[in-house]
């Protein structure tokens, strides 16, 4: 993947931490293939897959999202880039 257009960064930190319920998580880029995106996260003291009422001590998530605001692969309508360039000679 070429650089990203849009990187998203976020990390999140806690002395503990309990699940009542496993999550169910899904990032998604709707409107765009899989190769124009990348998502990945890095974790400490946190399984990938954490269980229901188990207490995580001292644990650290960190996510990084990114992709490409336009590309020439979008799968969005023919007209979606039209609207954009009509929009930026205004």
């Amino acid at each position: 993947m070429k650089k990203p257009d849009v990187e998203l960064t976020a990390e999140v930190k806690s002395r503990w931490l309990r699940f009542e319920k496993v999550p169910e998580t899904e990032i998604r880029f709707p409107g765009y293939p899989e190769d124009e995106t990348v998502s990945e996260t890095e974790r400490e003291n946190l399984p990938r897959e954490v269980q229901k009422d188990v207490t995580y001590r001292d644990s650290r998530i960190r996510l990084r999202s990114a992709g490409s605001l336009i590309g020439d692969k979008s799968t969005h309508g023919e007209d979606a880039g039209k609207d954009i360039g009509s929009q930026a000679q205004a």
